[in-house]
């Protein structure tokens, strides 16, 4: 189809987002959830460093990662995302994304790495493994971001009490290695974080 006006065409997502199914009432598998992560970072790790030009997406969330029918994950949402020139490593810009997965050295810094996007895929990873949201008020003060409760609840060896019980009985080894990987991508200097890029 040509038209004068250039326009953005969607795969549809007959399955809504990732939020809707950690979140709501839908049962999603361990084994799905896992994938999801994969098929995301896939994504990112693309946008890093296999584009042309290096894209930041700046509002990697659950509800930007759209699900079609066979629940394979489709990164969505550029409207925040910013180009990073070759030769520069960070952009300095207006903090922008979603308050509970915002990077806090870019929140101080104003300076956007594509760390800050790892930081955020760690907040989605503590989701898949906890069924909990970015931001809970019903927690006390200290503990309503979940990426905060996360790294407390670790620190203390008290993970498992936050992890989702629909998850419980599934590979004790694979859930420890991805509570690790939030772990790392939840550091907060963005330089302590791993990249997104492929192996």
């Amino acid at each position: 189809m040509e038209t004068e006006i250039p326009l953005l065409v969607y795969e549809y997502a007959s399955n809504g987002n990732l939020f809707q199914h950690i979140h709501g009432d839908s049962f999603i598998s361990w084994d799905d959830r896992l994938r999801i992560a994969a098929e995301t970072a896939g994504a990112l790790a693309y946008l890093h460093s296999a584009s042309s030009t290096p894209v930041i997406h700046r509002d990697v969330k659950s509800s930007n990662i759209l699900l079609n029918g066979s629940l394979i994950a489709k990164v969505a949402d550029f409207g925040a995302s910013r180009l990073v020139p070759l030769d520069r490593t960070h952009v300095s810009t207006l903090v922008q994304g979603t308050l509970g997965y915002l990077d806090p050295e870019n929140f101080h810094s104003s300076q956007l790495t594509e760390k800050s996007d790892v930081y955020s895929f760690g907040v989605v990873l503590v989701e898949l493994l906890t069924g909990e949201k970015p931001l809970c008020p019903e927690r006390s003060q200290d503990d309503r971001n979940l990426a905060t409760y996360f790294i407390t609840l670790l620190k203390e060896n008290r993970f498992f009490q936050l992890l989702d019980s629909q998850i419980m009985n599934e590979g004790k080894e694979r859930v420890v290695a991805c509570t690790e990987l939030a772990k790392r991508c939840l550091n907060l200097r963005g330089e302590d974080r791993p990249t997104m890029k492929l192996n």
